[in-house]
């Protein structure tokens, strides 16, 4: 039997659906037996480097952490202690836009030797910057998949639901300019669609910035009782290698808060934007699909995966068809040949799953993999990384309990200028210290 390493850090609780799937999937579908290393709660223990690794996956949740370069630094110290560990390595990154020097850095020192990128081939050369790609290869993959479990729970969701009261619904974090005129579609779509919907007097749902985040399946619950919902591809059209584009942002906005996009973009990245064409499908596009909710979406190319006429409505980046588009949400009439022919083509198809997922990282991470002759003693062990797995979340959940106590303790009793340094060290940057902030105010 082959054996995996999955490598992950997540300090959140709970973690999202999307995340467990994401995760857990190479121990649901795997051919190989996956043993299971959180970094971010634990060291790597000295019984793991006596197992033959055949491949290391690393997760997209560790390769994030690349953003909190202190956070970083200690990933890198304990990631020593896997020297040497597995014949064949990969990783699978996201937001390759973000902090691309960190990501080359950690694919030259983990002695990575195939990265699953979500990027578009044409960028990889922009974005990867250094690597030597005569010994790292590279496929292209999906932002998130559909999981059998998640899929069920979602099927007892729209089939309980009834109406729909909601003719359209959305929800987007606020993106920060720096992500360029593309990640601003996100915010700029609720509120033309918004406003230009409200004033039909039609039933809408949509909100962005600090609405409080939907938690659990609540997130399928909501989409299951909208009619349509609108979108955009992921993804920026300003590649940010080192973060300073966003940190000259937050400078800016500190002291002009109420400046426009132009203002910023020629003040901190002039002619920089458009010089990444970084555009993905996200996993909240395949969910819409699953709950059978109509989508609305700003003209791309989703990956070839949806298309407009068949699967969704398109809308003009400028906007120019808007009222074309509501007609069609008022009268309704194509909403069921729609999300018919999405569900078939992205959901019943199976072609967009986690197994999928998996089988594309085994041909590459386990090819030419020796067969091995069982072992009691690797068995042994196997049980023992899941027992310890398993209980490093239970250190999350406590270790999240315990610092949302001291954050409430802190914001009572510090003055702004203590909390602020306490941010920064914590973040380590100031766009890590612009999310904490967001957070202590109740933002999303």
């Amino acid at each position: 039997m082959a054996e995996i390493l999955v490598v992950y850090s997540h300090i959140r609780w709970p973690p999202t659906a999307t995340v467990r799937d994401s995760l857990y999937a190479f121990e649901k579908h795997s051919k190989a037996r996956c043993w299971y290393l959180h970094l971010g709660v634990r060291r790597v223990p000295a019984w793991l480097r006596r197992v033959p690794f055949d491949a290391v996956v690393f997760h997209t949740t560790l390769l994030w952490d690349r953003v909190n370069p202190p956070l970083l630094e200690r990933h890198l110290r304990k990631l020593n202690g896997l020297s040497g560990v597995g014949r064949r390595r990969v990783a699978l990154p996201q937001d390759e836009f973000l902090q691309s020097h960190a990501l080359v850095r950690l694919i030259d020192e983990l002695d990575i030797d195939h990265v699953f990128s979500v990027s578009p081939e044409s960028e990889w050369d922009q974005l990867y910057d250094g690597v030597d790609l005569s010994r790292v290869g590279f496929s292209r993959v999906l932002t998130g998949y559909l999981a059998p479990d998640t899929l069920a729970r979602i099927e007892a969701i729209v089939s309980a639901g009834g109406e729909r009261p909601i003719q359209i619904g959305y929800r987007a974090a606020q993106v920060p300019p720096s992500l360029g005129a593309h990640g601003l579609l996100k915010t700029e779509i609720a509120k033309r669609v918004g406003e230009a919907a409200t004033a039909r007097g039609l039933a809408v749902d949509i909100a962005t910035g600090a609405t409080p985040p939907f938690r659990g399946d609540d997130w399928f619950r909501f989409l299951a009782s909208c009619r349509y919902t609108i979108g955009v591809e992921g993804g920026a059209s300003v590649h940010d290698p080192d973060g300073r584009l966003e940190e000259a942002v937050t400078r800016y906005l500190a002291d002009r808060p109420d400046a426009s996009f132009a203002e910023i973009e020629a003040s901190c990245f002039a002619g920089l934007d458009g010089g990444l064409r970084y555009f993905a499908i996200s996993p909240r596009h395949l969910e819409a699909c699953a709950t059978r909710t109509a989508q609305v979406l700003i003209e791309g190319s989703y990956n070839g995966i949806l298309r407009p006429g068949e699967h969704y409505i398109e809308l003009r980046r400028d906007f120019s068809n808007l009222d074309a588009v509501l007609d069609l949400i008022v009268s309704d009439s194509e909403r069921e040949r729609l999300t018919a022919a999405a569900y078939r083509d992205v959901v019943a198809s199976g072609a967009y799953t986690y197994e999928r997922l998996v089988r594309e990282v085994e041909a590459i991470a386990l090819a030419g993999a020796p067969q091995r002759a069982p072992s009691r003693a690797l068995d042994a062990l196997a049980w023992w990384a899941r027992v310890t797995d398993r209980a490093s979340w239970i250190k999350v959940a406590l270790w999240v309990r315990v610092a949302s106590s001291l954050r409430a303790f802190a914001l009572r009793v510090f003055p702004d200028r203590v909390l602020d340094r306490i941010r920064g060290l914590v973040a380590g940057s100031a766009a890590e210290t612009a999310a904490f902030q967001k957070v202590d105010k109740g933002g999303r």
